[in-house]
């Protein structure tokens, strides 16, 4: 799986002895690579883990779309991952808003290869499929302290604009888009999140995989900023819900949850220049704005897909009415 090279830079990096196991976490999305796990003795650590990405274009894609155009954004968001880590890792070594460190990143012509520590080894060993209510709130008070970290903060080196579903890298699937009232409303629904007050750095695919728990679960640290950038809050509220409550759940815990997420804001703008009141108002009333705007890409991308469903759609539905009025807010 690794060239005997990049065995002994592991050794290196890790002052070990000798790789015990290499463990397959995963493969990379769209089959361009694998996610490693390199347990190693005789140092002062025991595992380490290895994103490599193979950068030649997969002759396949899970869902079909497997042009020039998904290949390139795929290219930059693994260097945008690169960035994120050796850039802005040093604004993350508290527990309550954790990320990997890195150690080590390279790029070659045929092949991306990244170096993080093991969450394992610092209290998060856990990766979840489903989660209990509590938990969803501890990993909403993680996206609340990140937001707020990076309040205002330039996205240099990252995604101008956060998510891996902006609008301006999906045209093909806009075009497959069949919901015409969505389709026309779909720049003004990126104006409005892109115009909105308090511009943080968004996660950009704050799923529930992307989280790893302590034992207890109550604290969590995050992974995977291939789409780290510029953006509103709700963007990644949204898309962690649509991962981890069910659609005939969201109707009832959903909203919890986003009491929760302003909660944990306030809590984190205590000792901050940031007026907690005056975010809420910003953001709060673009909750649905932001999941239309993530229903715009999964009905072009897979319209058969599950996260289409009547929750969803009831907010899609609300957000189309409330546009005019939030787009002269916005100007």
């Amino acid at each position: 799986m690794i060239d005997n090279q990049i065995k002994s830079l592991l050794l290196a990096l890790s002052n070990s002895k000798k790789i015990s196991a290499i463990d397959l976490i995963q493969g990379a999305w769209g089959g361009y690579g694998q996610l490693l796990r390199i347990s190693v003795i005789g140092g002062n650590i025991n595992s380490l883990i290895i994103k490599q990405i193979d950068t030649p274009q997969p002759d396949q894609h899970p869902k079909g779309w497997n042009t020039n155009r998904s290949h390139q954004r795929k290219l930059t968001s693994y260097q945008v991952e690169s960035h994120w880590y050796q850039h802005y890792g040093q604004f993350h070594q508290q527990k309550s808003c954790y990320i990997p460190r890195h150690l080590f990143s390279d790029k070659k012509k045929d092949q991306q290869l990244l170096v993080l520590e093991d969450l394992r080894e610092q209290g998060f060993p856990i990766v979840k499929a489903h989660c209990s209510l509590a938990e969803a709130k501890t990993c909403i008070t993680w996206l609340a302290q990140f937001h707020l970290l990076h309040m205002h903060r330039a996205p240099l080196g990252l995604w101008e604009t956060g998510s891996y579903w902006h609008l301006a890298t999906r045209p093909d699937e806009l075009e497959n888009l069949q919901d015409s009232p969505l389709k026309a409303a779909a720049n003004h629904i990126d104006q409005i999140l892109s115009a909105c007050p308090y511009q943080t750095l968004i996660h950009g695919d704050a799923k529930l995989a992307n989280f790893c728990f302590s034992e207890d679960g109550k604290q969590v640290a995050a992974v995977d900023f291939q789409y780290v950038g510029q953006g509103c809050g709700m963007k990644d509220l949204i898309l962690f819900i649509s991962s981890a409550v069910k659609p005939e759940h969201c109707k009832q815990q959903a909203p919890l949850l986003v009491d929760h997420y302003f909660k944990a804001l306030k809590q984190a703008a205590e000792n901050s220049a940031v007026d907690a009141e005056q975010l809420e108002n910003a953001w709060r009333p673009l909750y649905a704005i932001a999941w239309a705007d993530f229903q715009r890409f999964v009905k072009g991308w897979s319209p058969d897909h599950w996260k289409i469903n009547d929750y969803t759609e009831s907010l899609t539905q609300q957000a189309l009415g409330e546009i005019d009025a939030l787009l002269n807010n916005a100007t």
